[in-house]
């Protein structure tokens, strides 16, 4: 048995080399749009380059360097001033009364009586924690190190509060 061959002049869907029907290549020499990462068309890429190239052009010994002043006052202010208050001691709470303030340059471990038992509060230079508490969910352990000025962990069930305080505080959504 022969195969039926198609008349002539009538379209077929032989598959060539990219996997797509002869019917949606695009015709020979025609113009595609080459799209690269992100989604840009390649020729996006020249026009940014040249302009690029222009601007460069532009500038001289003197605008790099107040470029470069004015990046490094930026990076500068930025670190100053997001690092938040370093805290200078600990004031530790029991039923409501100040029972120690600590000053955070050394190492100290300190035990401090409650309604259910003694919470234990261990200080490092720069930071303090909640080491241990008698309370049932432990929210105050949980907390970890504090490090900046003004952070508090509160041991509810022990009436036992630790807050870390400095000359800046930070402040966040419920001190505002």
């Amino acid at each position: 048995m022969s195969a039926a061959r198609p008349p002539e002049g009538a379209r077929t869907e032989a598959r060539e080399g990219g996997g797509r029907p002869a019917a949606a290549r695009p015709p020979e020499g025609a113009r595609t749009e080459a799209r690269e990462g992100g989604g840009r068309p390649a020729a996006a890429r020249p026009a940014l380059h040249s302009w690029l190239a222009t601007w460069a052009a532009c500038l001289r010994g003197g605008d790099v360097l107040v470029l470069v002043a004015a990046l490094g006052v930026c990076v500068g202010s930025a670190l100053s001033l997001w690092q938040g208050g370093r805290p200078d001691k600990a004031v530790i709470k029991a039923g409501g009364r100040t029972f120690a303030e600590v000053a955070l340059s050394a190492p100290a471990l300190i035990e401090v009586p409650g309604p259910l038992g003694t919470t234990r509060i261990e200080i490092q230079p720069g930071r303090a924690r909640v080491a241990s508490d008698p309370g049932p969910r432990q929210y105050c352990v949980r907390q970890g190190w504090l490090s900046s000025a003004g952070a508090v962990a509160i041991c509810a069930p022990n009436q036992v509060s630790l807050a870390l305080s400095g000359r800046r505080a930070d402040y966040d959504s419920l001190a505002y």
